[in-house]
C-alpha cells in the first residue's frame, strides 16, 4: 500500500528526490510512459510502490510524507513494448533515478546466474536484486566555506589525474586513505601538488558509473569510469571504508571534504563528465535508469529507423542533446556539482555529441550557449573534448568562448617533432611552422572569432600525453603499444602514437639510451609547460610513471594503471625539472600570455626594441619564408616581449636535430639574457648561472631545450 498522504508535488518540474518538511518532493521525467511508481525499500529491502502524479510535461511528480535523508527507493516505469518505434517499457526493471545523489550497491556482473534478466527484453524477471538503490541524502550546500580559488585562465596549470590511482601506492598517504577522496585531500598528496605548483586538478570521471559487461568474464573492470550511470551522486567506491558505512550521505560529505581541503589549499577542481552517453551501451544491453525510463526521448536514434540507436560515441548509445530534457539534465548536474557541492570547472568527454544538432555540430547548440551563457555556469572552467566518432566530429577550435579545448594538433606535433622526426633525423616536408604556431598559442585554430582573436591562447589546452594513451615515460620507451593484459588481442588502443623507443623496445639497463629517454621527457614536458597557452599535464609524467606500454589503461585498475611512485634518483631530477618550469611560468608574465601574438614592437611605449614574438634563425638572423618553408629547419629562436616596465623578456631556443649546434642570440639593444633552464640538465637544481649579451654565441647540445630570460 501507499503512504498515506501521498498528494501531487508542489514543484512538479523539480526532477530528483529532494528533502522538504514532512517528505520529499518527487519527479521523474518518463514521456512516453503510461504510469510510473516510486519504489521505497525499508531496512529488510521490503518493496512498497508509490503511483506518482503525472504525466505534467512529460513529469510524474508527487509530495511522499515521511521520506527523511537514507531512503533507498527506485522507480518502475509502465507503457507500450514497441522496440520499433523506440520504446522499451517493462515495469518488471527496477530504474536508478537520473538525479539520485547517491548509490548503494553495485550492479550485478551479467556472468551471475540471474544477471541476463537485466538485458533489454521483455522477460517478467523482478531486477531488484540486480542493481543498486538510488538513495535520498540532505543538500551539501554549506559545509563547505572556503571560497573558489579562481585561478585565472593564464595563470593555470592542470594536473590530470585519478581519483584511486594518485594516491592507491602513495606510502606518505595512510593505507586506509589511500585511492580514496579523503586520500586525494590528505596533507600529503596536497603536498605534493602545491609543491609541484600545479594550480587545478582535473578527476576521471567521478559520477556513479558501472563496468561494461565485456569486462565481467575478463576479471577487469572499468576503471577510468566512462561509463555513467547517475549524473549527481559521486562514485562511491572511491569513498573511504567509514564514509561508505555512513551511507550515500557519508561519501557525499567526504567529496565535498575532498574540495574543501584542496580549496584551503588554492587548487581548484575539475571534473572531467560524461553527458554523451550512459552505461545502458546498445540498445539490447542492460536496463538501469534511462532507456527503461523513455528510451525514445533520452537516446540518439536512426532518423527513419527509432528502433535502432545513431552512435556517435563508439560506446553503443549517445545520449540526444536535441532533446530538451537531455539538455535540462546536463545543465542540472553540472548546476548541481558548482552550486552545492563546490567544483571549479568541467572537461566535457567526446564534447562535440553534446552540440551536434539534426544537422551536424553546432558552436550555437542550446547546451553550448546555455553552460557559456549561465550566469554561474558561464565563471567556471569549461573544457571541451573536440572531437567524437560521428561524420564532422572534429571540431577543434570550433567551440565559443570562453571555453578550453584539448588541442591534439598541439599533442600531435610536439609528438612528431620530438620523437618520430627525430628517429628519422628529420622529414622530408617542413615542421618548423606547424611546431611555432603550436608554441604561439595556436591563433589559426583559436583565433577565427568574431571578434576575431577574442579567445586568446589559452582556449589551447596544450598536453602531449591525457589518460588515454602512452605516459610520457613509455613514449619514449616503446615504438608500438602492449596492452596483451587488456584481453583483446592488443587490438584496442590506438596506433598513432608518435613515440620512440630510442634503440630498443622497454625497459633497458643501457645508460646512453636510458639518458636520452630522460631528455626526450624534458623536451616534451618542457615545451608544454612553456608554449603559449594552457598547459596540462597527467599525473605521474613529472614522476616517470609507466603503463609498460599499456596505451589504453581503461580496465587496469592495478598496478598498470596506478601511478608508480617508488623512489628514484632519476624521477627525483625529473620531477624538480617540472617544478623549475611551472616556477618559471609563474614567476614570468611573458610566459603566459593572455592575448595572441601580433609581431609588434613596443618600442614606442618604453623603448623597448623587441617585438612580443620573433623567430630567428641559429645564426641570430630574422626569420624569412625560404628558412621556414626548408624541411632542414630544426633550429628555432622564439623571442617573446610584454614590453611593460618590470617584465622579463623571454627566448626560447630550440634544437631538433641530433647535432650539436652554435646558436647566436639575436643581436637587440635589449638587456643580458640569463640561461634559465637546459633540458640538457638532469636537474636545474646546483646550476651555475650562465648569461649572454645579445649577439653572443653559444653551443646547445643535440635534441634539447634552452630558455632564456632578461632581469628586470
Amino acid at each position: 500500500m501507499s503512504p498515506e498522504g501521498v498528494t501531487p508535488s508542489l514543484l512538479p518540474h523539480r526532477l530528483g528526490v529532494h528533502l522538504v518538511d514532512g517528505g520529499a518532493n518527487v519527479g521523474i521525467y518518463a514521456g512516453h510512459a503510461t504510469g510510473v511508481d516510486l519504489c521505497l525499500f525499508d531496512d529488510d529491502d521490503n518493496e512498497t510502490r508509490v503511483p506518482l502524479f503525472g504525466p505534467k510535461a512529460g513529469v510524474w511528480h508527487a509530495f511522499v510524507p515521511g521520506i527523511a535523508e537514507g531512503q533507498r527507493y527506485g522507480f518502475r516505469a509502465h507503457g507500450p513494448w514497441q522496440p520499433k518505434k523506440g520504446h522499451r517499457y517493462n515495469p518488471a526493471k527496477l530504474l536508478q533515478d537520473p538525479y539520485a545523489r547517491g548509490f548503494e550497491g553495485e550492479v550485478t556482473p551479467m556472468n551471475t546466474p540471474g544477471a541476463k534478466a537485466l538485458l533489454s527484453n521483455r522477460d517478467g524477471t523482478d531486477t531488484a536484486s540486480l542493481v543498486p538503490r538510488s538513495v535520498v541524502t540532505a543538500e551539501p550546500g554549506g559545509s563547505w566555506q572556503t571560497p573558489h580559488p579562481r585561478i585565472a585562465w593564464e595563470d593555470a596549470v592542470i594536473y590530470e589525474l585519478h581519483v584511486k590511482g594518485f594516491t592507491q601506492q602513495m606510502e606518505a598517504v595512510p593505507e586506509e586513505l589511500r585511492g580514496t577522496y579523503a586520500g586525494l585531500a590528505h596533507p600529503a598528496a596536497i603536498e605534493y601538488l602545491t609543491s609541484l605548483g600545479v594550480t587545478t586538478v582535473e578527476l576521471l570521471p567521478v559520477h556513479q558509473f558501472a563496468s561494461e559487461p565485456h569486462l565481467d568474464d575478463t576479471g577487469l573492470s572499468n576503471y577510468w569510469g566512462y561509463s555513467t550511470m547517475g549524473f549527481f551522486a559521486p562514485h562511491s567506491a572511491y569513498a573511504t571504508a567509514d564514509a561508505r558505512a555512513k551511507g550515500a550521505q557519508g561519501v557525499l560529505d567526504e567529496f565535498v571534504g575532498m574540495v574543501d581541503l584542496l580549496h584551503q589549499a588554492g587548487l581548484e577542481v575539475i571534473l572531467d563528465v560524461v553527458y554523451n552517453h550512459t552505461a545502458e551501451a546498445g540498445w539490447g544491453d542492460r536496463v538501469l535508469n534511462f532507456r527503461g525510463l523513455d528510451n525514445h526521448s533520452y537516446y540518439r536514434h536512426q532518423p527513419t529507423n527509432p528502433g535502432h540507436y545513431d552512435d556517435t560515441t563508439g560506446t553503443g548509445n549517445t545520449l540526444d542533446f536535441t532533446h530538451p530534457r537531455v539538455v535540462q539534465l546536463a545543465l542540472d548536474s553540472l548546476r548541481y556539482w558548482v552550486q552545492e557541492v563546490g567544483v571549479d570547472g568541467f572537461r566535457f568527454d567526446l564534447a562535440v555529441t553534446l552540440g551536434r544538432t539534426g544537422h551536424g555540430f553546432s558552436t550555437r547548440h542550446p547546451f553550448l550557449v546555455g553552460i557559456t551563457m549561465d550566469p554561474l555556469l558561464g565563471g567556471v572552467k569549461l573544457i571541451a573534448e573536440p572531437w567524437d566518432v560521428g561524420l564532422g566530429g572534429w571540431q577543434v577550435g570550433n567551440f565559443p568562448a570562453p571555453m578550453g579545448e584539448w588541442n591534439d594538433r598541439f599533442r600531435d606535433r610536439m609528438r612528431s617533432y620530438w620523437l618520430t622526426d627525430t628517429a628519422k633525423g628529420g622529414r622530408h616536408h617542413p615542421t618548423a611552422p606547424e611546431l611555432a604556431t603550436r608554441l604561439a598559442g595556436s591563433s589559426d585554430l583559436f583565433g577565427h572569432t568574431e571578434p576575431p582573436l577574442m579567445r586568446g591562447p589559452f582556449a589551447s589546452i596544450n598536453f602531449v600525453t591525457a589518460h588515454d594513451g602512452f605516459t610520457a615515460h613509455d613514449l619514449t620507451a616503446y615504438n608500438g603499444k602492449h596492452n596483451e593484459a587488456n584481453g583483446e588481442d592488443n587490438r584496442d588502443g590506438t596506433d598513432n602514437n608518435r613515440s620512440w623507443n630510442h634503440g630498443f623496445e622497454g625497459a633497458t639497463d643501457e645508460p646512453e639510451i636510458l639518458a636520452m629517454r630522460r631528455r626526450s621527457i624534458r623536451n616534451l614536458l618542457g615545451t608544454t609547460l612553456l608554449a603559449a597557452g594552457t598547459p596540462m599535464i597527467l599525473s605521474g609524467d613529472e614522476y616517470g610513471n609507466s603503463q609498460g606500454g599499456n596505451n589504453n589503461a581503461y580496465c587496469q585498475d592495478n598496478e598498470i594503471g596506478w601511478v608508480d611512485w617508488s623512489p628514484a634518483e632519476w624521477k627525483d631530477d625529473l620531477r624538480a625539472s617540472v617544478a623549475h618550469l611551472i616556477a618559471l611560468r609563474r614567476a614570468h608574465r611573458v610566459l603566459r600570455p593572455a592575448e595572441f601574438y601580433d609581431g609588434q614592437d613596443h618600442d614606442l611605449r618604453d623603448g623597448n626594441p623587441r617585438a612580443d614574438s620573433a623567430w630567428f634563425t641559429n645564426s641570430g638572423a630574422p626569420e624569412t619564408e625560404e628558412w621556414w618553408e626548408d624541411p632542414a629547419t630544426r633550429v628555432v629562436q622564439f623571442m617573446r616581449s610584454l614590453g611593460e616596465p618590470g617584465e622579463a623578456d623571454a627566448l626560447l631556443i630550440i634544437n631538433g636535430s641530433r647535432d650539436e649546434v652554435e646558436i647566436t642570440i639575436p643581436m637587440d639593444d635589449g638587456p643580458v639574457w640569463h640561461l634559465a633552464w637546459d633540458s640538457a640538465w638532469e636537474t636545474p637544481e646546483g646550476v651555475e648561472d650562465e648569461s649572454l649579451r645579445p649577439g653572443e654565441s653559444t653551443q646547445i647540445e643535440p635534441t634539447s631545450i634552452q630558455l632564456y630570460v632578461t632581469r628586470p
